[in-house]
């Protein structure tokens, strides 16, 4: 459910050479902490936004980056990282409730309109539960590598139920002050001024740590959204990687199916597609942008 496989973290693959905006720490009122946020201007003061939500492992400029020059193009393009993630906010644990109020928060904070948030992997469940926690903050959905939940096999079962034993031993870790502290500094050492765009991709991978994955994992395998999938009112697009091996494609094609009027684009790529296939996904992930924006002016017509 992460993004970066293990060889971009050893310096063997090659990550896009594009720019990477600047962005700034930015106070969430009544959410309990700061959360890095780039906030990358469309072509006029009053295009709508998309709100860019990343994936397992990731920070929201190491999901994204591949995609936020073109699409500035139309759009008003806002990243954030989530809680524990980067230099994300750190709670007492990590809870994907939490992140949805979070990013309703930061769309409240910048006086955000015509909102669509889109999110990939990690990023689209939280996403979903936006609009279900929060469905006046949004105008548009767009869902990549997403599921509905994650424990369908015996297998998935078994994983998700021995990460939420180990992650419930753990817990009194993340109220503990000196490993908050710990996590706040090692998110500071962070130099987000990069001069080397591979040296930067490995900056932005180790800011999250492997127990903040974990906990999220846990998490993750809680999530069971199709209950309610069928009443998501607001246009939405599903970015479907047709050779994706951790979240499978039949489940991506399912999802769109349990959303009413969801369109389907599909990139000929894996799971890592947003990075390392930035070439295929981005026109595929662009399209789906514009298809909800349209069906969302049409919505506004009416």
């Amino acid at each position: 459910m992460g993004v970066l496989p293990l060889d971009v973290v050893r310096n063997r693959i090659d990550v896009p050479d594009v720019p990477i905006p600047e962005g700034r720490m930015v106070d969430l009122p009544g959410r309990g902490g700061s959360t890095y946020v780039t906030d990358t201007a469309g072509p006029s003061p009053d295009s709508p936004t998309v709100v860019l939500l990343h994936a397992l492992g990731c920070t929201g400029l190491l999901t994204w980056f591949p995609a936020i020059e073109p699409l500035s193009e139309r759009f008003r393009v806002v990243t954030l990282d989530l809680r524990w993630h980067g230099q994300g906010i750190r709670s007492e644990e990590f809870s994907l409730v939490d992140c949805a109020d979070d990013v309703a928060a930061l769309i409240g904070l910048l006086g955000l309109e015509d909102v669509i948030v889109a999110g990939y992997s990690m990023g689209s469940i939280v996403a979903q539960r936006v609009w279900r926690q929060h469905p006046d903050c949004l105008q548009g959905l767009v869902l990549a590598a997403s599921t509905d939940r994650f424990q369908r096999t015996p297998y998935e079962r078994f994983f998700f139920a021995g990460m939420g034993a180990t992650m419930l031993a753990t817990r009194e870790l993340s109220r503990s002050r000196s490993a908050v502290r710990a996590a706040r500094a090692a998110a500071e050492r962070v130099d987000l001024e990069p001069t080397d765009i591979q040296a930067w991709a490995l900056r932005e991978f180790r800011s999250t740590s492997p127990w903040a994955v974990g906990q999220a994992l846990a998490a993750l395998g809680r999530h069971h959204s199709r209950p309610w999938l069928g009443r998501i009112d607001v246009p939405t697009a599903v970015v479907v990687n047709t050779r994706d091996r951790v979240v499978p494609t039949a489940r991506q094609y399912a999802l769109a199916r349990a959303i009413p009027g969801a369109t389907v684009h599909e990139v000929e790529d894996g799971h890592a597609a947003c990075v390392l296939g930035a070439e295929r996904f981005v026109p595929g992930f662009l399209e789906a942008v514009a298809t909800v924006n349209a069906r969302r002016r049409d919505l506004r017509r009416r």
